[in-house]
């Protein structure tokens, strides 16, 4: 019998009994939809906790932290910036001293970072406004450093407020001009223990960049970046114990090797990756075990699959008797009821993928809804959060998890089928 013969056959039976097909292709339907749409909240929140946990570093840099017995020299940074996948090594060293910022009539307290600006430009530093600076007396500034440029009126009332935070004292805005080609004076104070002064020195510097806005909203950027040609005018406020080094993956899928190779060289690393595995690793086993209830449920459906084949074979054991008959070979008579099993799952399983999407989508509508009724949030954009997320490869597992199943469940009444005495099945017994 030809391929396109069976196919035929296969189409006039399942129409003879089209309520109880209906049934069964509606319950593998329901079973792969579960599977799916249950899983799919594992890797809803695995995404949520990696996208937030992403965003709020940067995630290609490395940071270092000495060898275990020594310090990290400017050799060793050079060794580092020539090792494979490292984009930039950026030292920033920390002024630990008093930073204050005047610009017109207005003045911040600040801190002051210097570091190397090339690197920092290899390293992809992300501004809000301008551009990396290109000399020695330009700087960037960060995101809130305009905001924290008060006059002395606005300062008394920021200290009023902090006295007494049960009044009602309206917020400063700051400076509200254009920093961008602003020049401030920058003075920069070294006290001893007793308060007095023992180091000043003031330097009028040019903005040319402001910083990005911190991914956390509760966090005040009003950080000063000045270049590292500085840096032997300000030796004497710099800690270099407090000194930061970090090196730069040239993408994230580099960032493990970078890591290891950094390790196996006795550097005291920390990357991102470091508690990415620790997410992900908790996050398989979760996702693994949603799957296997989900699996539970296409296991039911599997014995509505294995009814209706067992009745299909009762139904039609003249047919088999006659084909046998004819000369069909058992394993032509095995495949035919083994095609009908796998049409029934394959079906079932793009309805239900269909349905997963669409309930999917559906909640990741809802959810922000109902989180900002439950909150009292006026804005249901604000909340960002994928409660379901539907990978391919959750989609391929379900389909194999449900085809696969619908197949064994059909092995025994097709064995069945070839087993069809043809004298007995041609009187219409069993």
């Amino acid at each position: 019998m030809k391929f396109k013969d069976q196919l035929k056959f296969l189409r006039r039976n399942m129409k003879k009994n089209r309520l109880r097909v209906f049934m069964t292709i509606l319950a593998t339907t329901m079973g792969c939809a579960f599977l799916i749409v249950l899983a799919s909240v594992g890797f809803g929140i695995h995404k949520s906790i990696t996208d937030q946990f992403l965003s709020q570093q940067i995630i290609t840099e490395i940071n270092i932290h000495g060898k275990e017995d020594s310090r990290v020299t400017d050799s060793d940074i050079e060794k580092i910036k020539g090792m494979n996948d490292v984009k930039a090594v950026v030292k920033r060293d920390y002024v630990e001293a008093a930073i204050e910022a005047s610009l017109d009539d207005r003045t911040s307290y600040n801190t002051m970072t210097i570091t190397n600006m090339e690197e920092e430009l290899k390293a992809n530093l992300k501004l809000e406004k301008g551009e990396i600076p290109k000399s020695k007396n330009e700087i960037i500034v960060g995101y809130d450093f305009a905001k924290q440029l008060l006059t002395k009126k606005e300062q008394e009332d920021v200290e009023k407020a902090a006295e007494q935070p049960d009044e009602q004292v309206k917020e400063p805005k700051g400076y509200e001009g254009d920093l961008i080609g602003k020049t401030v004076n920058i003075k920069v104070t070294e006290t001893d223990d007793k308060g007095e002064v023992k180091n000043e020195k003031k330097y009028d510097l040019k903005i040319v960049g402001i910083g990005k806005a911190p991914s956390r909203d509760w966090v005040t950027d009003n950080q000063i970046y000045v270049s590292d040609h500085f840096k032997d005018e300000f030796k004497s406020f710099i800690n270099e114990e407090n000194s930061s080094i970090s090196a730069y993956a040239s993408n994230f899928e580099k960032v493990a090797s970078v890591t290891q190779a950094l390790k196996d060289q006795k550097y005291q690393v920390y990357s991102v990756t470091e508690e990415l595995d620790q997410v992900n690793l908790f996050f398989n086993v979760f996702k693994a075990g949603l799957i296997f209830v989900g699996t539970v449920a296409v296991l039911i459906a599997s014995i509505g699959i294995f009814n209706t084949m067992t009745m299909a074979v009762t139904e039609r054991t003249q047919e088999i008797g006659i084909m046998k008959a004819l000369g069909a070979e058992p394993g032509t008579i095995r495949k035919m009821f083994l095609m009908e099993s796998a049409y029934i799952g394959i079906l079932g399983s793009i309805i239900g993928i269909v349905i997963s999407y669409a309930i999917s989508w559906i909640s990741n509508l809802a959810l922000p809804v109902i989180l900002a009724s439950a909150t009292g949030t006026e804005d249901a954009g604000a909340i960002d959060f994928t409660f379901s997320y539907i990978p391919l490869s959750l989609v391929i597992i379900a389909a194999v998890i449900s085809i696969g199943v619908a197949m064994v469940s059909g092995v025994r009444p097709a064995i069945k089928a070839t087993n069809v005495n043809v004298l007995a099945a041609l009187r219409r017994e069993l």
